[in-house]
């Protein structure tokens, strides 16, 4: 028997309220599921969706210690430096963005920047910094504002007080008189900088929560984000069916929310690599070695005005995500497979709706395809309750 859904995980919470009759449970009572392998009550189901984990932004990875593998990049190359500004700045006659800059230590393309037009928000978490950066807006008109930052702490989802370099958005902007503008309007500022190295799909998978749920900087409109992203996740993030073995759930969820161009490509050997010690001299560490032998890409990503123009809302991103997941958890299934799983409605029609074919496989989709079956299932008046959820399964 088919029943509203009650007590949903807190992450499905918030997208149960967009609409009475979106969710439905299956069955009632651990005795629907005794059929079950134990192995199948946690991660990916064979006939029901489970909830899959998000990540966890609050714990980093335990794989070795934070002082063997922490480290920064910073560009110390005065002409690599005038070569970004003037990349990031764009044209000399146009108006110019508030600039929010990521850690950039020494300062060097701090000042290319500022040569090139730029008002600079300086956003830096190692205090050390802090003085000469201060100093290099000496005589620039308050054009450039230096604090003590990490930009990746902003809005940190461990709870309890936030303080420096971790720091509110809401604190951060007010301070800087930035004010919330409607989605569909221009670009309200310009964030440059790097990717933590050893953290990158953390990273992009808190910026992809926030942008999708406008909350934290998102909140204040289409924030640009220009950074650099190392070679392997660049490729997995710009991954489509024809690189079916890189395609993941980032690539969809990131090329669904934005326009993502790559403005350039850098060797690691253009870059100076601090650690807690100081600059990395000479090294014999293997990982590091393969680092310093690829490139880096400064993508631009830019949130599509029309993101939200149909079903995708703020208030089900969140089943967007799940549904993603569900899919690329079996990746060599078709479609049609997960949607029986996923939904109660007709599964084939949904598929003819997107003109896609009963045996399409997920490694073929591509993310506008993902997006537009996604908003179909929002947007049928078929059936009463749009997904499946299986109250016997635990929160994960």
């Amino acid at each position: 028997m088919w029943i509203p859904v009650a007590g949903l995980p807190l992450r499905l919470r918030l997208s149960a309220l967009a609409g009475a009759g979106r969710f439905c449970i299956l069955g009632s009572g651990a005795a629907t599921r005794k059929h079950l392998p134990a192995r199948n009550r946690r991660g990916l189901a064979d006939s029901s969706p489970q909830l899959l984990p998000e990540p966890d932004f609050r714990n980093p990875p335990r794989k070795a210690s934070r002082s063997s593998l922490d480290f920064k990049r910073y560009v110390t190359d005065r002409r690599l430096a005038e070569t970004l500004a003037q990349i990031v700045c764009g044209k000399p006659n146009r108006p110019p963005h508030l600039l929010l800059e990521c850690n950039p230590g020494p300062g060097i393309l701090t000042e290319a920047l500022l040569e090139a037009g730029a008002t600079v928000v300086a956003l830096e978490s190692d205090k050390t910094f802090i003085p000469h950066l201060e100093s290099l807006g000496k005589n620039r008109d308050g054009k450039l504002r230096v604090i003590h930052c990490d930009f990746f702490r902003i809005d940190p989802r461990s709870g309890g007080a936030i303080k420096p370099p971790a720091m509110s958005s809401e604190g951060l902007f007010k301070n800087l008189g930035v004010e919330e503008v409607p989605w569909t309007a221009g670009v309200p500022l310009k964030v440059f900088g790097m990717f933590p190295s050893r953290s990158e799909k953390r990273a992009l998978w808190k910026l992809a929560h926030d942008l999708y749920s406008c909350t934290s900087i998102y909140k204040f409109g289409r924030i640009e984000i220009n950074m650099f992203i190392g070679e392997k996740e660049f490729q997995k993030l710009m991954a489509d069916p024809r690189n079916p073995s890189l395609y993941y759930v980032l690539s969809v969820v990131w090329q669904v929310a934005c326009e993502i161009k790559v403005l350039h490509m850098e060797p690691w050997s253009s870059f100076d690599v601090y650690t807690r010690s100081g600059r990395l001299e000479n090294t014999k560490r293997k990982e590091v070695l393969e680092l310093l032998q690829q490139n880096l890409y400064l993508i631009q990503m830019t949130p599509r005005r029309n993101l939200f123009a149909n079903s995708l809302t703020p208030m089900n991103y969140n089943t967007f995500f799940h549904l993603l997941k569900h899919c690329f958890g079996r990746r060599s299934a078709t479609v049609m497979d997960h949607l029986r799983s996923l939904t109660p409605l007709d599964a084939a029609d949904i598929l003819m709706q997107i003109g896609k074919k009963e045996d399409e496989k997920v490694v073929n989709m591509y993310p506008e395809d993902f997006k537009r079956l996604f908003e179909t299932i929002e947007s049928s008046e078929d059936c009463t309750y749009k997904w499946l959820y299986d109250d016997t399964l635990e929160d994960m």
